[in-house]
């Protein structure tokens, strides 16, 4: 079987067991002239914990920060749009600073783990914070207090994320280990993403509901966060040699490095929609359960169907993978996660328990489209890296592929409160629920199925440009 890009090394004069430097460049990755060796069961599970942290803190703002300023804090919901989307909005800034930052770290110190420390320690903190609005402020106050502990915890989430995403590059240049290590991964973040999906919720209701229950949920899913972050933390490299000479590490050079590389240009923007199409979904999702389904607490059985089946088709996904190579696996996830929003515009006639298995079709595309781009992600830097021979640049391609990522995930929340402010919405406070016109319940089924729907739809159109040699490779293989 012919080796992919990253199965194996080309050797080099000098010795078959290191590279020599190339001038202006820097590369603190191990060349070896066999196959690297299977990544341990330890490295394996300590990355796939920090999905954890990852998955936590990217569902559970999604699904219940847009609903607590509407329905708990009486945030009007074109405000609340703008609380939600602007503080993640700064990571299209925020995140490839932090990237080059974190390769110019890696560069001296061959070990990103400052970095992730920083933010596993920091982000409890600001997550808890922001659902700890004290009862004495009014709206326009505890509006601005969400805003602003919002905006800390998405700086501290950035630190960590960021260098966690580039970590799979430096672990392993193997195409198929690459695979298995973000199986495990995405496995995991199915979990996390049911932790705090359906135990969010319930830990609210737990709390007493309203300010107190949302206080006691954003102090116990804080320290979780934390703990599965440093879980990954403690598996980075710790450092290891490097070559005297630099590169510069500047925000421009960030972005020289993405425009130089078209198949991450294609695989970002593919990831993007999609990461928006699945935010909008989450955002939606408890106004489908309170106002559709007639019950809040439905909300984390929709997650448990979305979600559920994670785990228990990634073998079939891995499989599919060694047979179809990466791209026409996720070509097919997405195809099936699209024909499950097209047949949940049934809700336009009436809910019902049959919704349920459908969003758990779902799911099992959605699985494929979590764990796919993020294992074709480290061959595109393996690409980029290979052609600019060695430059270390992992940090700058994850921290503009987490800034795209936060900011549609953001922006998906964000949109659908754009739409129910626009179809007639009524937010409230406190626990009781308002009976919303049809109109508005239109604008719900809307941001739930159309909009998904449409944006999984283009996001198909645009991965129809991804080339790569590793692809190639792995179908003559």
């Amino acid at each position: 079987m012919p080796l992919a890009p990253g199965e194996g090394h080309q050797p080099v004069p000098g010795g078959p067991s290191a590279t020599l430097p190339q001038p202006g460049r820097v590369s603190y990755v191990y060349r070896m002239t066999t196959a690297p060796p299977r990544l341990s069961r330890r490295t394996v599970t300590g990355y796939s914990l920090g999905s954890v942290g990852t998955g936590g803190f990217a569902t559970l703002p999604g699904l219940v920060l847009a609903y607590y300023l509407t329905d708990t804090l009486a945030v009007p919901a074109l405000a609340a749009s703008l609380l939600v989307f602007a503080p993640k909005a700064l990571d299209v800034v925020i995140n490839p600073l932090i990237g080059a930052r974190s390769d110019a770290d890696a560069a001296g110190t061959g070990t990103r783990r400052r970095f992730l420390l920083l933010g596993a320690i920091t982000l409890p903190v600001f997550f808890a914070l922001t659902f700890a609005v004290p009862s004495g402020l009014g709206t326009a106050a505890a509006g601005l207090w969400v805003g602003a502990a919002f905006i800390a915890a998405a700086v501290a989430f950035a630190l960590f994320q960021v260098p966690y995403i580039a970590l799979p590059a430096e672990l392993t240049e193997d195409y198929l280990e690459r695979s298995r290590l973000m199986s495990w991964r995405v496995a995991l973040l199915g979990v996390a993403i049911l932790l705090f999906g359906a135990g969010g919720p319930a830990l609210r209701e737990v709390g007493g509901g309203g300010r107190t229950g949302y206080l006691v949920m954003g102090i116990v899913a804080g320290l979780i966060l934390g703990l599965g972050m440093l879980a990954a933390w403690s598996i980075a490299p710790r450092g290891r040699s490097t070559t005297e000479s630099t590169t510069a590490h500047g925000f421009s050079d960030t972005f020289a490095a993405v425009r130089a590389s078209a198949p991450f240009r294609v695989l970002l923007l593919t990831f993007a929609l999609q990461a928006l199409a699945t935010g909008t979904m989450l955002g939606a999702a408890q106004y489908v359960a309170t106002y559709l389904l007639d019950s809040e607490g439905a909300v984390s059985v929709l997650f448990a169907a979305l979600v559920g089946p994670a785990v228990a088709v990634m073998p079939l996904w891995m499989r599919l993978v060694r047979s179809w190579g990466k791209h026409r696996t996720f070509v097919l996830a997405s195809a099936l996660f699209l024909a499950s929003t097209v047949a949940l515009l049934g809700l336009f006639a009436g809910a019902g328990p049959w919704i349920y298995p459908v969003v758990a079709v779902g799911g099992i595309g959605y699985a494929g489209m979590q764990m796919l781009p993020m294992s074709m992600l480290p061959d595109v830097i393996t690409d980029h890296e290979q052609q600019t021979g060695g430059s270390v640049r992992a940090g700058a391609f994850s921290g503009v592929w987490t800034a795209a990522e936060t900011a549609a995930m953001a922006l998906g929340p964000a949109v659908v409160l754009l739409i129910l402010a626009a179809t007639g919405f009524a937010s409230s406070s406190g626990d009781d629920i308002v009976t919303q016109s049809d109109t508005a319940l239109v604008g719900i089924t809307v941001a739930f199925t159309v909009v998904p729907a449409a944006l999984v739809a283009v996001s198909m159109a645009v991965l129809r440009g991804y080339r790569l040699a590793a692809e190639d490779r792995n179908r003559s293989s």
